[in-house]
Formats: structure tokens, C-alpha cells, sequence
């Protein structure tokens, strides 16, 4: 055994002379630095206090999670300038894997093979060539980043076109109608005018037969005075139609004025209107919480109930828990999460029980905190007994019924949100993950909830 491991030493250091004239003359990519980290973070275990470095050795007794977490540039700067203790690292690493690093050793990275792994493993051990597999890496993480934002970009474009769209056919509409009810009320001024020119000509009439009635009664009294009372009275009488019609004339004249005023006013409630129609909208868009949420809706089976019959615009990185702050502190939002993939990423060795205890705890916390609404999916296949479980404040609890996965249950609840809703969904699961976002939903790893859950 001995011999096994000196002769890897000795092939390990004639790996790093030929990788040791190789020098990086930029930093090392984020996404290469932390998987160097976590290379060292599991190797960390098997070696001796001896062969740490004095800065490391305080960290001896962490966790791997935990060493990655605080010791994370000080083993980083170790790896750079202590070459005995890389030296050891990469001895583990070719133990661990030696199938990697006997590839590049050979110079041929699998296709398949993730670059961020290649590369990482590639600065531990320094085989030949191994800068350009650390640089080229650093460039597919900035290309797909580049990628990433151009189709964020495209698709902020797509429905930016689609609501200009939609606000031309409303507007479009708005002005039909309007034109509609305009022809209308012009309609009604026509009628208005028409009946005022017959009362004019009505006037008219009756202001000669006031002449010819004077002239008449000019020729009685001259006729006979016998006749002068009887014309009086015709006088009179004429005088009253002239009252009549003058009356008329100005009832006439009063409902023109009142046409206008209808028309005015017409105008004007059609103005209140689409002003009412705009605060209506404002209004709904501050609508207060609902009683009922769309996740209510989704038919899974509620803890407590189950048999054992039923059980079968500053850019952050997407493991910055400040993202999952941004995405929760927006509007009505929902956080959906997968429940085992959650638990088993964090605590995998804790009993199933004490795992969604744990979780529920610091998912009551985090809604206490952001006052977003959430929903924990567990499988109720991974069921072995009936759950008694009092689901804290503030999170809804749902198992998946017999023959239904947590996964179809999850994308059931996304599918009953309202397009445009925010909805955040916690998995790791690669197929999850897609589906939920061609529904409109913004998946994020297990490992991001868990990073914000350890700082409640």
C-alpha cells in the first residue's frame, strides 16, 4: 500500500512539474473557485492535522459544507501557495476519481463531462494544458450567462409587443365606441335643430296673422262700432295665441339649450367613465389578500387525512439567497417547494419526520419575514404511516395522493396561478424545473432555500 501511494506521489508531482510552468494569469472563474473549493472541502477529511496548512488547521473539525461555507478563501489561497498540501489534495482527488484525472492527464476531456468539474479538477492536479481547460471554462460560464440574458432579453421584448398590442386594440375600440355614441348624440342635435326651425317658421306664421288680425280690427272699428267689442275679444284672443306661441317659442328655445346640455353631459359621463374605468383598474391591482388562492384549488390530499391505503436590477448569482428576497418581496408572490428534494439535499440523514419538521420551522420563519404565500409539496409515496402533521402559520402543507408524484402535484399548482402572478418554485429536479418555467414560473435550486433558511 505504501508503494501504491508513493508511486501516485510521484506521478502526482511529475504531473504538477509539467503543470507547474503553466501559469493563470487571470483570477479563476466564480463557478471553477467554487468547485476547486468543494474539491477541497471534501478532501479536507482524510488528511492529518500535520498536512494542513497552520491557517486550515482550526477548520479541521468542520463539515465539508461548512469548511466550503467559512474557510472558503483561506483554502483557496492555501492550494495557491502551500504546493505540498495541493500536492496531497490531488492525490485524494486521483484517488476519488481516477478515471478524471487519468483523462486529463491523457489530454482527453470526455464531450459529455461538465467543464466546470474538468476545470476544477484540472487546477488541483496540473496536469499539462491545464490552464486552457480553467480559461475555457470561464468562458462557457460567460457565454451561457450571455445566453441566458439574451433570451430574458428577447422574451421581456416578446410581451412588451404583446401588451402594445393589446393596448392598440383597446384603444382602437374605446375610439369606435366613442365615435358610435358622438354620431348619436349628433343625430339628437340634428333633431333639435329641425324641430327649432319649424318653431321659428310657426312664429313667423302667427306674427302675420298678428298683422292681419290688426289690420282686420283697424277695418271693424272703422266699420262699426257695434263690431268693437267683438273685435276686442278677437284681439284678445289673438294676443293670447301670440302669448301661446311666444311660449312655445321659448320652450322651444329652452330645449335647444337644454339639447346642448345633454349633449355636454353626455360627453362628460362618457369622460367620468373612462375615468372611473382607470381608477377601477388601479384599484384592482391593489386588490387586499384574497380569501382563497389558486393553490387552494389543486385537489391533493391535506396532512392529518391520509391511511395507510393513501400512501404509495443588479444581476445576482442564482446561489445569492438575496435572490430568493427579491423574488419573494415582489407582489402576491408565491413560493412553491418541493419538500424531499429540499430536505434531502440539506439533512439527508435525518429521519423523514424530523426532515419536514425541520423545513416547515424555517419555512414559518421566512413567511413570518417576507409575508409571501407558501406551499411545501412532499410525496406521498415516501410515506411509510399516516403524517398527524399541524402545518405551521402562514404555510399550506400537501401531500401527493396514491399513484400521483410530488413533481405532477407541483406543476398542477403552478398550472392554477393567473398568468403574470410570481410564482417561485424550489427544486432541483431538472424536469421540475423546465416544466415549471414554460408555465411562467422562476425555478430555483434547493440549495439556494436552504442557504436563506440558515440565516433565519
Amino acid at each position: 500500500m505504501e508503494r501504491s501511494e508513493g508511486g501516485a506521489a510521484g506521478a502526482d508531482e511529475a504531473a504538477g512539474g509539467a503543470g507547474a510552468a503553466e501559469v493563470l494569469d487571470r483570477p479563476l472563474p466564480e463557478g471553477v473557485r467554487r468547485k476547486v473549493i468543494a474539491l477541497v472541502a471534501d478532501a479536507f477529511g482524510d488528511l492529518t492535522v500535520a498536512e494542513l496548512p497552520t491557517q486550515l488547521r482550526q477548520y479541521a473539525r468542520f463539515t465539508p459544507t461548512r469548511r466550503a461555507k467559512f474557510a472558503g478563501n483561506a483554502m483557496a489561497s492555501a492550494l495557491e501557495s502551500h504546493t505540498l498540501f495541493r500536492q496531497r489534495v490531488a492525490e485524494l482527488v486521483r484517488e476519488a476519481q481516477p478515471e478524471l484525472a487519468e483523462a486529463l492527464d491523457a489530454g482527453s476531456v470526455p464531450a459529455a463531462a461538465d467543464p466546470l468539474d474538468m476545470a476544477a479538477a484540472a487546477y488541483v492536479l496540473r496536469p499539462p494544458g491545464w490552464v486552457k481547460l480553467v480559461a475555457a471554462a470561464g468562458e462557457e460560464v460567460q457565454r451561457a450567462q450571455a445566453e441566458k440574458a439574451e433570451e430574458d432579453t428577447a422574451r421581456e421584448l416578446q410581451r412588451l409587443r404583446e401588451e402594445l398590442t393589446a393596448a392598440r386594440s383597446a384603444a382602437r375600440d374605446e375610439t369606435e365606441q366613442m365615435r358610435t355614441e358622438l354620431e348619436a348624440v349628433r343625430k339628437d342635435a340634428d333633431r333639435l335643430h329641425r324641430k327649432l326651425r319649424s318653431a321659428e317658421n310657426d312664429v313667423r306664421r302667427g306674427e302675420a296673422a298678428l298683422r292681419k288680425a290688426a289690420a282686420e280690427l283697424d277695418s271693424v272699428r272703422e266699420a262699426a262700432g257695434a263690431e268693437k267689442s267683438a273685435a276686442e275679444t278677437e284681439a284678445r284672443r289673438l294676443k293670447t295665441r301670440l302669448a301661446e306661441t311666444e311660449s312655445a317659442l321659448e320652450a322651444s328655445r329652452r330645449a335647444a339649450r337644454e339639447g346642448r346640455s345633454v349633449e355636454d353631459m353626455r360627453v362628460r359621463l362618457l369622460l367620468d367613465t373612462v375615468l372611473d374605468a382607470a381608477q377601477g383598474l388601479r384599484r384592482e391591482l391593489a386588490l387586499p389578500p384574497a380569501p382563497m388562492h389558486p393553490a387552494d384549488t389543486v385537489e391533493a390530499v391535506e396532512p392529518g387525512r391520509m391511511t395507510p391505503k393513501d400512501v404509495a436590477s443588479r444581476a445576482l448569482s442564482d446561489t445569492d439567497p438575496a435572490l430568493l428576497d427579491q423574488l419573494l418581496a415582489l407582489p402576491q408572490a408565491h413560493l412553491v417547494v418541493d419538500g424531499y428534494n429540499v430536505t434531502k439535499t440539506g439533512y439527508p440523514t435525518m429521519p423523514l419526520e424530523k426532515q419536514r419538521l425541520r423545513l416547515l420551522g424555517g419555512l414559518a420563519v421566512l413567511a413570518a419575514q417576507t409575508g409571501a404565500e407558501m406551499t411545501c409539496v412532499f410525496d406521498g409515496a415516501e410515506l411509510a404511516a399516516p403524517v398527524l402533521l399541524a402545518p405551521p402559520r402562514g404555510v399550506r402543507v400537501l401531500f401527493s395522493k396514491p399513484g400521483q408524484t410530488a413533481d405532477e402535484l407541483i406543476r398542477r399548482l403552478v398550472r392554477a396561478e393567473p398568468p403574470g402572478r410570481p410564482v417561485v418554485v424550489v427544486s432541483t429536479d431538472r424536469e421540475v424545473a423546465d416544466g415549471v418555467a414554460r408555465a411562467g414560473a422562476r425555478p430555483v435550486a434547493s440549495a439556494l432555500l436552504l442557504k436563506r433558511l440558515s440565516r433565519t
